[in-house]
C-alpha cells in the first residue's frame, strides 16, 4: 500500500512516529495525538529471521503497532530498510568484530538509519517532524540534552545525530521517567503495556550472542593466557571476548574471578587476570576518531568537560588534549576501567550532549606504568 500522508482542514502539523512494537514508542503516540498533532505511525523492518517457533520477528512486532495504531485510531505503515541496515549498519558491525572490536550497533544504527533514511524518508513523505521514544531532550536550538529518566537516557547513543536534523525531531517521552510511561500505557490499555523493554543488537533483538556472531565470523580456538604468558585456558574464538567481561569464559580455579584485560587477533590470544581491581584493566588515556558534533564548536585545547565510555556510566571529569590526524586524545584524572576500542567516548557539558567519536586505542595500563589504583574509582 503507498504510503500517503494527509493533512486535515485545520493543518495540523504532521509528525512520522517510528514506531517499533514497544512500549515507549506506543506511548509516545498517545502523547502526540493528545497534543494535536496529526500521528503517522511508521514500523521500520530492519532485519528478517523466524524465531523458534518459526515466525517471523519483525512481524510479530508489526502487530503490536498495529494493535495501538488502531486503538488510538491513527494511520499505520511499515517500510523495509533491510539493505540499508545490512549495507549501513550490519556490515561494519561484523568486519568491526574481525578487527578485534567491540562496536555498538545502537550508535550505528542511530546514525545511518532512524536518523538518515528513516528521517529522509519522513521528509519526503511530507512530515513536519519526526518522532522516537528515545529518553532524551532538545532545545529550540538544536541542542541534544539528557532525558528525564537518567537511568534510561540515551543521549550516549545519539552523539553522532546533528543539530539541524534534531530541529525536526520530537522525543515525547524524554520528560518522562519510565514509570510514568508504563503507566500512560496502562491507563490507555495498550497491548504493550506489560511488553518486556527490547535488548540485545539493534533491530535484531536478544539471542546467543556467540551462537548468532558464529553465523558470520570464523571462530578459532586458542589460548587464555596470564599477563606473564602462562597458558590458563582455551577459548573459542579471540573475537567473541570484550576487555573487562567475566562470565563465560570456562576458567575457574581457587581466587578472584579472571576478566579480559586484552586480545591479539593476529596471535588469536585472549588475555586474562584475576581480580576486578586488577591494575591492568584501569587506564586514563584513550584516542577517538569517527568524530562527530551535533553542533559546530570552537574548542581550544586542553578542553574540560565529562565523558562517558560506555552506556549508564556516571559522568567522567576528562580533557580533550587535543586533535591531531583526524583523533582526538583524551585524558582522564581518574583511570577508567575496561576502556573498549570500538565503543563510543561520548562528551557532555552538564546536561548537554555536544558529540563524541568511536574509541580506536587506550593508553597504556596502570599495570604498566606501576602505578596504583585509587580507592575512589567506580567500578
Amino acid at each position: 500500500m503507498p504510503i500517503i500522508l494527509l493533512r486535515n482542514a485545520a493543518m495540523k502539523k504532521t509528525v512520522v512516529l517510528g514506531m517499533s512494537g514497544g512500549v515507549d514508542s506506543s506511548v509516545c503516540a498517545v502523547l502526540l495525538k493528545d497534543m494535536g498533532y496529526n500521528v503517522i505511525g511508521l514500523f521500520m523492518k530492519n532485519w528478517d529471521e523466524l524465531d523458534k517457533n518459526g515466525k517471523c520477528r519483525a512481524s510479530l512486532e508489526y502487530e503490536d503497532v498495529v494493535s495501538v495504531c488502531k486503538k488510538l485510531d491513527i494511520p499505520h505503515y511499515s517500510i523495509n530498510f533491510e539493505k540499508e541496515y545490512k549495507e549501513k549498519v550490519f556490515d561494519e558491525f561484523v568486519s568491526d568484530f574481525k578487527k578485534g572490536l567491540t562496536p555498538n550497533p545502537d550508535v550505528l544504527c542511530n546514525r545511518e538509519i532512524k536518523f538518515k533514511v528513516f528521517y529522509e524518508k519522513a521528509l519526503e513523505l511530507g512530515a513536519d517532524f519526526v518522532a522516537t521514544g528515545h529518553y532524551c531532550q532538545t532545545d529550540e536550538f538544536g541542542n541534544l540534552l539528557k532525558g528525564r529518566d537518567l537511568g534510561k537516557d540515551q543521549t550516549y547513543f545519539l552523539y553522532a545525530v546533528k543539530s539541524d536534523v534534531l530541529k525536526k525531531v520530537l522525543f515525547p517521552i524524554g520528560s518522562l521517567e519510565k514509570k510514568e510511561v508504563r503507566q500512560i500505557a496502562r491507563d490507555y490499555d495498550l497491548k504493550t503495556k506489560d511488553k518486556k523493554d527490547s535488548t540485545g543488537i539493534c533491530f535484531i533483538g536478544e539471542r546467543n550472542f556467540k551462537n548468532f556472531l558464529g553465523n558470520y565470523l570464523e571462530f578459532r580456538k586458542g589460548d587464555f593466557q596470564d599477563l606473564s604468558g602462562n597458558k590458563v585456558g582455551e577459548h573459542t574464538g579471540a573475537a567473541f571476548y570484550t576487555l573487562g567481561q567475566r562470565k563465560g569464559l570456562g576458567l575457574g580455579g581457587q581466587g578472584e574471578p579472571w576478566f579480559v584485560l586484552g586480545k591479539d587477533i593476529q596471535k588469536n590470544i585472549v588475555y586474562v587476570e584475576r581480580g576486578l581491581r586488577h591494575p591492568a584493566m584501569f587506564s586514563d588515556t584513550l584516542e577517538a576518531e569517527e568524530l562527530a558534533w551535533i553542533s559546530p564548536l570552537d574548542l581550544t585545547f586542553p578542553f574540560k568537560c565529562k565523558a562517558k565510555v560506555r552506556y549508564r556510566q556516571p559522568d567522567q571529569d576528562c580533557i580533550i588534549e587535543k586533535f591531531e590526524n583526524g583523533k582526538i586524545y583524551v585524558s582522564f584524572p581518574v583511570p577508567q576501567r575496561s576502556v573498549t576500542p570500538g565503543q563510543a567516548i561520548v562528551f557532555y557539558l552538564g546536561d548537554r550532549c555536544i558529540g563524541g567519536g568511536k574509541i580506536t586505542s587506550v593508553g597504556p595500563s596502570y599495570f604498566s606504568q606501576g602505578k596504583e589504583i585509587p580507592i575512589s574509582v567506580s567500578l
